[in-house]
Order: C-alpha cells, then structure tokens, then sequence
C-alpha cells in the first residue's frame, strides 16, 4: 500500500473517513477542501474556494461540490455524500469507493456494478480552477454520466440560506455553462473536454451541515443551490475533464493544463515529502512582485510572527533559498514602514507586535547558516543593524529595554506573545513584563549583530552589541533560572509566574544561549518529563494550576485551553534542536524516535500535513487550523539539521 492510499475498508466506514481531510492550494490563497470521501464537513469545505477582493479580504466558497451520478440501463447510481439532520447521509456515494489515493493528486476508484470509474482532481498552481479528470476503466454497457454543481457563492465565515436575491441565469460557453448567484462575485465557468449536455432545473438542497461546526458550537446547517444538472455519454477506457473557474479556458487545454501540472508536484509518498508538499501550499502570491507564507489553512491570512517563524523551513530547509529572498524582500518594505511610521501592513496582519522583529532577525539568522555570512550580510546586515537600533533606542510602542538590559512589554490588556488567544477582549494567557522568549531571542539577536558586524569589518559595532549582549545575558540568569531547574515564564514587577510552559526552550534552542550547560539541560530535562508528548509539546505542565489538555467543545471552552495544555508540533522543533545542540550525534536516535509520532500523523486529520496543535493528553487529537505552516517549517528545519548531522 502507498504511502497517502486507503483502502475500500476504511473509506466506507465514515467514522474513519470523515475526520481525513484533504487540501489543495494554488498561489493565490484559493484551495480546493473536503474530505477523502468528499463530503463536506465544514463551512470552509468546498471544490473551489478563492478570494474575491472586490467584496473583502476572506476567501469565498464558489462550487461546494459537484455531485456524479452513474446511469446504466436507466437505473441511476449517484456517487455524492451529504450529511443532513439525525446523522442522516445521502446519497451514500462513499459505499462505492474501492480506494483512494492521494500521493500525486486526489484519485478515487469507484465501482458501480460493471463500471468502474477513476477520478482524479487537480487544483492549479495559478489561476482559481478546480480540475477533474474522469477516466472509465471498465464498463460492460453504455454508460452515462450526470453532474450537478453545487453552489454556495459565500463568505466562508457564512453560511447560505433558500432566497428569492439569487440570480438563476446562466449563459452557455464552450462545452458548458458560465453562471454567478449574486451581484460583485465573479462568474463561475463550468466547462467539460468534450460537448455536454446542460438541463436546467433549479433546485435548494436544504439543511445540509457541517459536523465540525456543530462541534465548535457554529451554526452549522446551510441550503445549496444547484441549477441543474450536465449529461454526458461515456465510452470504455475514455477519460474526460471538467473545469470549474473564475475564466473560461478552451476545452483542448484542460488535458494539457492537468499533465503539465503533475508533473510540477512532489509526490507525496514520504514524510520528508509530504512535509515539502505541505509547505510549498502556504506560498501566496497576490501579485507577481509579492511573496508570502499563508500561516495556515482553512482560515489563516499572512501574520508577520508566523511569517518570520516558518519562512526559514519553508524555504531553505527544501533547498529553495531564493524564495526565502522573495518573501524577505516582500516583508522588508512592510517592516521599515512600521519602523517609521507605525503604520500596519495590509498584507501583513499583527506586524506590530512587539517580538515580530526579533523572530525577523532569527529567520536571518537561518538564512545565514544555510547561505554563509557573507551573503547574509550583503543582502540583511544593514537590516538587522537597524532592526537592533529600533530596539535599543526604545521605538517600538509595545517594547522597552530596561536599565538591566532586558527587554520589557505590556501584555496585560492585549495579547503580545504567540500565546494570543483572547476571551472578551482580554488574552486568556496574559503574560507582561520581562517574557522569557522575548528575551532569549534579544540575546540571540545581540550576538547575531555583532557577529555580522564582525563579517562586515565593523569592529567597534561589534564590540558595542558583544557588551550589551553581556548585560542582557547575566542579567537573563539572574531574573529567570529558579532553584527548581527551569526558567520563570515571565517577570511583571513583584509578580513571577512560576508556570511551566515552553517558552523558556528558546532559550536553549537558540544559537546563542544566555546559559551555561548545566542550565541548559536542566531546562531541558523539565520540559521532557513535563511537556514533552508524541505529538509536541504542551503549552502548559500537567502539574501547572490551569492545566486543560483538551481542544474540545464551545469556542470559548477551546480558547481557555489553546495556549493551557494543548501540544504544538512547531514547538516540538525547537526542543529537538535543543536537544542536538547538548547531545550532538548521540541524540540522532532519539530525534528520530519521537518523529514517529508526527509521521504517524500524515495520513490523518488532513492528510499530508500537520495540524495547528493536538491535545496535551492521550489519544492527542489534532485540532485547530487543518494545516499549520509553523508546524511544517520547524519539523522541515529538524529533518534538514539531520540531515546535516548524518
């Protein structure tokens, strides 16, 4: 069996099928979403779903789904699956699968009787299409096909609803239709390879749900339009295309337009590989002279913290560092405006928080190590230099250095750190003060500037950054190692907060560490036996005042819990490379060992990537966003340092 292939067992059994999802971006931070037996469980699932500035900034769901249907003999055999009241689903399609397959693109064998049909979907690169491929392997009669397109044309923060405002006009193009339900969205082209046959019958489908919004307390329940139905006749061994977009494309080109673009994917068919696929779908490119990393699907837009984090694993840990220079030369401009002006980025969400910059400096820090000093400092040494003044002369609205040498920010009223989850306004993890990751990356950003400032010829630059790293280091010791062996999570005043949490890894993980080695390992001795799980690491210790290990129920419930318990993979990164630096080629093993846990999780959830955390106890469900892009990065920057090691 491949290595992203389940068989006919598991995919008729819906409780096995429906929580594996699957996703597949283009360029343009459109996507194509649902399950392996596609059927939709979430208000963000459709065949496509793309932006639509002209109305807002969220993606849109266009198509939700396009129902096939076998005829033979007059007797119809239809392969759709929807969830409707008391767990009730029709038409059952799923019973017919034989195997699905998803290592190049989604394919799905069904077999009806004497027919068996394969079906492989493919969403472009570029441009917002959704692509099918319909191939009949066996048939021992005439055959014919029917499809009917279901349509939402809705904010994928909705839902819709049975209305007389839809516009049931439609217009024939090329081998089929062009259509649009309401007034400022684009048409919908649905187009087939070959001369099809359109029948309008408008009809509501009422009350289809989605179980994952039901589960997170939404509203989970919407009616779908669908127009009518195409037919077509089928012959054996015969393959045919449908494309559904924003533009009408010639009907020879589907063909071509599908090979052409198989043969640009990574094959699915390892972890590494999956991991690669995975990051390279968080690429966006709104125009042809920006670059971006999505922080994550089904709803994540561009944050600059997560940006930073994952840009150097989804770029140089797969060998493409001249993506890293695209997106580095797209956040560049974002980062100087706010330096000078306070001015937010369109693109860039939540630039001004205060450890953005830092995380920016580490990211460069990455690029050095994997392109060498030299072109580091060519390209962003006068960019981390500046980034270090902004700092030091106390610039930044929401990050002060104290006279000890420690950076300070006010995390009371607002969310400040990655830990950003909020309830009525306040963070549910409010930490303010001097924060210990704020921190270590200050150190780690000190030593990085003088050492490129050593690279550059600037030795007194480099002594002035080596004495205020000094500082920042000692005094680092003095306010968070405790006598228990770990490091306080932040210091606001009188108050310490002697919480475990995970924050203080930075401290160890990074290149430079205020630490000695005996503190070290101390810290990371702490985190083993307390927050480390086989699929992260806990944003909270089990023994800690709060502990809430699961990611269920009412959003206001997983709120509480998201930063209290919950394990990040992306976290789990970090404690590994930690865990190299102290052990070296000693801990190779060990790496290994505990990346099984992650690799396991490739074909679940949604398959071929990792997902935005998963819960701090056993069994460790994957929750939250389907697929992660600081997750990915920092698993691809552990496997790229094995790599290295070996």
């Amino acid at each position: 069996m491949g290595y992203l292939k389940f068989d006919k067992t598991l995919v008729i059994n819906l409780e096995e099928s429906l929580p594996r999802e699957m996703l597949r971006t283009n360029r343009g931070g459109a996507y194509h979403c649902s399950t392996i037996v596609n059927c939709n469980t979430r208000k963000y699932h459709g065949l496509l779903v793309m932006p639509v500035p002209a109305l807002d900034e969220d993606n849109h769901v266009i198509l939700s789904t396009l129902d096939e249907t076998v005829i033979q003999h007059g007797a119809e055999f239809n392969l759709g699956l929807h969830q409707y009241d008391n767990n009730h689903f029709s038409p059952n399609g799923h019973k017919y699968i034989r195997e699905y397959n998803v290592e190049s693109n989604a394919r799905t064998i069904y077999r009806v009787g004497g027919v068996i049909l394969a079906k492989e979907k493919l969403f472009t690169a570029y441009g917002n299409r959704i692509l099918i491929k319909y191939t009949l392997l066996d048939a021992h009669s005439p055959t014919t096909l029917q499809f009917r397109p279901f349509m939402a044309f809705r904010n994928v923060n909705e839902l819709t609803y049975e209305n007389d405002r839809v516009n049931k006009n439609y217009s024939e193009t090329v081998n089929g239709i062009k259509t649009c339900m309401y007034a400022g969205y684009p048409e919908l082209f649905m187009q087939f390879s070959k001369p099809v046959k359109f029948v309008f019958n408008p009809v509501w489908y009422k009350n289809i749900e989605y179980y994952k919004e039901r589960e997170r307390g939404f509203p989970y329940q919407e009616d779908l339009y669908v127009p009518g139905y195409f037919e077509l006749d089928i012959e054996k061994g015969e393959t045919i295309y449908f494309s559904g977009g924003d533009a009408e494309i010639e009907p020879s080109q589907m063909e071509v337009k599908f090979e052409e673009e198989i043969k640009t994917r990574t094959p699915r068919n390892s972890f590494y590989n999956c991991l690669k696929n995975s990051a390279q779908q968080f690429y966006y490119r709104p125009t042809e002279n920006d670059a971006y990393l999505l922080a994550g699907y089904p709803w994540f837009k561009v944050r600059a913290r997560d940006l930073f984090i994952a840009l150097p694993g989804c770029t140089l840990s797969i060998d493409d560092p001249v993506r890293f220079e695209k997106i580095a030369t797209t956040a560049i401009p974002a980062v100087q405006n706010f330096m000078e002006n306070e001015t937010p980025d369109k693109v860039i969400k939540e630039i001004e928080h205060p450890d953005v910059f830092l995380w920016f400096i580490w990211a460069i820090q990455q690029y050095a190590k994997s392109q060498g000093m030299e072109k580091c400092n060519e390209l962003y040494g006068g960019l981390v230099q500046s980034l270090l003044d902004y700092i030091m002369e106390d610039r930044h609205p929401n990050l002060k250095t104290d006279k000890n040498g420690l950076l300070y920010s006010e995390g009371k009223e607002k969310a400040v750190t990655w830990m950003n989850s909020t309830i009525d306004g306040k963070p549910a993890v409010p930490r303010s003060g001097f924060i210990v990751e704020f921190n270590a990356l200050w150190y780690n950003a000190l030593r990085f500037g003088a050492e490129l400032a050593s690279t550059a010829g600037d030795e007194d630059r480099k002594e002035f950054l080596a004495k205020k790293a000094e500082k920042t280091g000692v005094s680092f010791v003095e306010t968070f190692v405790n006598g228990y062996g770990y490091l306080f999570d932040y210091i606001d005043g009188n108050f310490i907060d002697w919480s475990v949490r995970p924050n203080m890894l930075f401290a160890i993980a990074l290149d430079y560490s205020p630490l000695d080695r005996q503190q070290r390992r101390a810290v990371l001795n702490i985190v083993t036996r307390e927050l480390l799980t086989p699929k992260g690491i806990r944003t909270l210790s089990p023994k800690s005042e709060g502990y809430r290990p699961y990611y269920t129920g009412p959003q206001r419930e997983r709120d509480l819990a998201y930063h209290s318990g919950t394990a990040w993979p992306w976290l789990l990164g970090f404690y590994l490379e930690a865990y190299l630096k102290l052990y070296q080629m000693s801990g190779i093993s060990f790496i290994e060992r505990t990346l099984i846990g992650l690799d396991d999780e490739m074909n679940q959830h949604c398959i071929g990537t990792l997902s935005e955390l998963y819960d701090g106890n056993p069994p460790f469900q994957s929750g939250g966003a389907i697929s992660f892009a600081m997750n990915v990065a920092s698993i691809l920057r552990i496997l790229k340092l094995l790599e290295n090691f070996n």
